[in-house]
């Protein structure tokens, strides 16, 4: 199977979430769980571990890492990523965000919808270039690439 069955966050030294990053976070896992593609490609003339996955993402030392391992628990593959290709579509999606969170308070739909459609833009050039950072390390669909990236979005909020 090539999906992830469980995920956790390493946000132990992170500074508590405000409720709408709460929200965010806990609708991309509910989302990724429920549905998601996560393939390991073989290595060096060898299978990668069979899924599913549990995977772990922290920021450690600068870095993303993904650390993922079987149902069993063993190790099945850790990847560090630079967070310099994520740093500004992150910047501009906490920015687009927060716009989006105050026009629910007060602007017409029409308004909210405009300002969501940024968001979205936003989310899939995030997305994006998560999956090409992820090229030869790990193959992820869209939607898995979406949610992966708000995760990684709630971990650069602290961050």
């Amino acid at each position: 199977m090539t999906r992830i069955t469980h995920i956790t966050l390493d946000d132990a030294n992170l500074p508590p979430p405000t409720p709408e990053i709460e929200q965010e976070r806990k609708v991309a896992i509910f989302d990724l769980l429920e549905d998601n593609t996560f393939v390991l490609p073989d290595r060096d003339d060898r299978a990668a571990p069979g899924g599913p996955y549990h995977l772990g993402l922290s920021i450690r030392d600068k870095r993303l890492v993904f650390d993922v391992n079987t149902e069993a628990e063993e190790k099945a593959a850790e990847f560090h990523l630079s967070l310099g290709p994520f740093r500004q579509v992150v910047k501009d999606y906490f920015q687009i965000c927060e716009s989006y969170f105050e026009a629910v308070k007060k602007l017409p739909p029409s308004q909210i919808e405009t300002i969501d459609m940024a968001r979205r833009g936003i989310h899939n050039e995030g997305s994006r270039v998560l999956q090409e950072r992820l090229e030869g390390k790990a193959e992820v669909d869209t939607d898995t690439a979406r949610r992966l990236f708000t995760l990684i979005c709630v971990l650069h909020f602290g961050g």
